[in-house]
């Protein structure tokens, strides 16, 4: 598929969800939709934010359908699945400090929010450090073929969640207020993660990948996406009325610039280190990766914990806690990234 035709897709679809419900600027946010959807598990206690986000399970769906239809569906794992659950819990506790994933950044400044500006530098600064260590040899080594029970663990709990939320809703919890209380109808926002899921396989759409592929290959390919969701996005947006250039009274965003920055940069450097945005670790994921499975589950640790702990940010800014979690973090992760770039290789068997 051609990159910026994806590109108008997602904006499309991303414009569609806020227009029939989805919070402004979050027609489209992995880390918002994991959120709200380990809330209504219960796994964690954040009233505002607490309603299974349908588009996650379409996404999980449509790449899982589109990889069987092409016969690519393919079980692999076993490259550092622990690494990775901590690197998925790095990557959801930077996007809630920055309140948001790379989409929704691309979808904040497409309407006018310039934090989301800040957050791009430091997504790309994250990215930067990244491409370092791939430079000097970065590796959590080769995937090898695993049982189709480990691949299809994501899209039979995905399957179980639906049936769950469809037919016996009194197990989950859902916000009367706040974000989690905003959304779309199931039907639509099933649909547009199908859509999302399935656009995502064919096109191996990875919003890390459009600065990484850019600096280490000078191909722009996949960056054009990037720039498509952002213009597609805008001119809605400005058609809508839903346009508000400036820092101040942006919707679900904080003003604190620093924490924009850093929370960014720690998604970027955890994206390189997986190999892909939290956006394709769900597609992955759906189409057989284990690992992206693995990562998932730790994305959603992250997500949950991030609010017991008092990670996350809020309107007011970025919590105390949440600076000393970057801290402990962003240590732990530049430790990975140098064991598993100068550390001692185990020899090819």
């Amino acid at each position: 598929m051609k990159m910026p035709l994806v590109g108008a897709i997602t904006a499309v679809v991303s414009l569609a969800l806020v227009f029939l419900g989805n919070p402004a600027n979050m027609g489209f946010c992995i880390a918002c939709f994991l959120r709200d959807t380990a809330g209504a598990l219960g796994l964690h206690s954040a009233a505002p934010v607490q309603y299974i986000r349908p588009e996650i399970i379409g996404i999980i769906f449509g790449a899982f359908i589109t990889s069987i239809v092409k016969n690519e569906f393919a079980p692999k794992g076993g490259s550092a699945p622990v690494t990775r659950f901590v690197l998925g819990f790095g990557l959801l506790t930077g996007a809630l400090i920055f309140l948001g994933c790379p989409l929704r950044m691309a979808l904040r400044i497409a309407g006018g929010d310039l934090n989301a500006v800040v957050g791009l530098f430091g997504f790309a600064a994250g990215i930067f450090i990244g491409v370092i260590f791939l430079n000097k040899g970065y590796t959590l080594k080769r995937t090898y073929e695993v049982s189709k029970t480990d691949s299809l663990a994501l899209p039979a709990s995905a399957f179980i969640l639906l049936g769950i939320f469809i037919f016996i809703p009194s197990l989950l919890i859902f916000s009367s207020e706040g974000p989690g209380s905003m959304h779309a109808p199931v039907i639509a926002a099933l649909a547009a993660g199908l859509v999302m899921g399935a656009t995502g396989f064919l096109s191996r759409l990875c919003f890390v990948a459009g600065i990484r592929d850019s600096v280490l290959f000078r191909d722009f390919s996949m960056l054009s996406a990037f720039v498509a969701i952002i213009i597609v996005c805008a001119i809605g947006n400005l058609i809508l009325g839903n346009f508000n250039l400036g820092f101040e009274g942006q919707p679900i965003a904080h003003t604190d610039g620093l924490w924009n920055f850093l929370g960014m940069l720690l998604v970027g450097l955890c994206s390189v280190l997986l190999g892909g945005c939290p956006f394709r670790q769900m597609v992955l994921a759906g189409s057989g990766n284990a690992d992206s499975v693995v990562t998932v589950f730790g994305m959603i640790a992250g997500a949950a914990l991030s609010h017991n702990f008092k990670m996350a940010s809020s309107a007011a800014g970025a919590t105390l806690n949440g600076q000393i979690g970057f801290v402990v973090l962003f240590i732990i992760v530049l430790f990975i990234a140098a064991y598993n770039t100068f550390g001692k290789k185990e020899a090819n068997i």
